[in-house]
């Protein structure tokens, strides 16, 4: 397959190295790999100025679709499977991030002042075509350059955006963002209701009750509008996937990263499971997951009843990380018995920050087919 990335015609790199240097930490990881890990900046220590997650409270809406400003970061994120003529299939992803570089605004006259950085991540795979596109953007939260709102909700970072033209809901959202001939220009519907993750949308990530997200998705939307690989502008529909989640010190310590799940069955139903991944390899005591019914209906899953074992692997030329990219993903409690596998296998991050994300298809012992998404962090 082959990859492309590139920055923008806007995105100045003096900038993005400033911006990456203060938010996400070191660019060099120390083992023979390049890029930092996501780990390196959503877990260790916080200023204890910023908030904190806390399981009395109570996810308002159309309030919690808005930024969280006092937090350390927050995500937007979307994710889709897509087909054009004939049945050609594309993936997308597009990340907007934002990090607090300190709990509260520093005081200052100019407008460009802001305590907040932005970030974006866009991909697209084209598996008919062979091809990888990926690409990332910075913005000071000032400005106008980058920034969210609640009602009516949009999120934006220069002329990247996902916003709706309505009030009280995001929906439909219009879900925008184009680079080097490569983009999407989509609306999105909910075919579900929005799902609380966690506990009624708290989610632990480690010992302390603080080190935690706020964490709700929408697992199942109804996506139609153009993709454009190369200039070439292919009439796309599908389903696609929104998650929302803002915190502080997001990794407790010994953690490396994440292997996350987003599959879409063709039987209406919706798996969402993470596993925390140990220094060691091993799995952490705050992985989790649910299994999002046909009717929207959320029944959690026990992560001692999920077993997940790596199938085949995969080493970047570019980084020189080696990711798993074919999964088989066991829940006797639920009948399923998935094999999880990577449309491609040269889907990889490899930006400011190195992970794996990508496009995946299902297939189930029990005649299951889906698709979905698979974020893999800490290789």
């Amino acid at each position: 397959m082959n990859v492309r990335g590139g920055y923008g015609s806007r995105l100045c790199r003096t900038a993005a190295t400033v911006l990456a240097a203060a938010a996400l930490a070191s660019c060099s990881s120390g083992d023979g790999t390049s890029g930092s890990r996501v780990g390196d900046f959503l877990g260790g220590e916080a200023d204890p100025g910023f908030a904190r997650a806390s399981p009395e409270y109570a996810l308002e809406f159309p309030a919690d679709h808005g930024p969280h400003p006092r937090f350390q970061s927050e995500w937007w994120y979307f994710t889709g499977n897509l087909e054009g003529k004939a049945g050609r299939h594309f993936g997308f992803m597009f990340t907007i991030f934002r990090f607090a570089l300190s709990p509260d605004p520093v005081p200052r006259t100019s407008d460009w002042g802001t305590n907040q950085a932005w970030m974006a991540h866009f991909a697209i795979t084209d598996t008919g075509g062979g091809t990888f596109y990926k690409t990332e953007r910075f913005a000071r939260g000032a400005a106008g350059l980058a920034g969210a709102r609640a009602d009516p909700f949009a999120v934006w970072l220069h002329d990247w955006s996902a916003r709706t033209g309505g009030e009280g809901s995001p929906f439909p959202l219009r879900l925008t963002a184009e680079e080097d001939g490569h983009g999407v220009s989509l609306e999105l519907r909910p075919a579900k209701p929005l799902v609380l993750q966690g506990e009624r949308g708290y989610s632990r990530k480690g010992a302390d009750p603080g080190n935690a997200s706020h964490y709700y998705a929408y697992t199942r939307l109804e996506a139609r509008g153009k993709v454009t690989v190369a200039g070439q502008v292919h009439a796309v529909s599908g389903t696609a996937w929104m998650d929302r989640e803002w915190g502080t010190s997001a990794l407790g310590p010994g953690l490396a990263g994440w292997d996350w799940f987003a599959l879409q069955l063709d039987d209406g139903r919706d798996l969402m499971f993470y596993q925390l991944r140990r220094d060691d390899g091993g799995r952490g005591p705050w992985s989790q997951g649910a299994l999002v019914a046909a009717d929207g209906t959320r029944l959690p899953i026990d992560p001692d009843d999920v077993v997940l074992k790596p199938r085949a692997w995969w080493r970047s030329p570019e980084s020189g990380r080696r990711y798993p990219v074919a999964w088989r993903l066991e829940i006797p409690s639920h009948g399923l018995d998935l094999e999880v596998a990577a449309r491609a296998e040269a889907q990889e991050m490899t930006l400011n920050v190195d992970y794996w994300e990508g496009a995946v298809t299902v297939t189930g012992g029990r005649g299951e087919r889906g698709v979905g998404y698979l974020e893999m962090t800490g290789y």
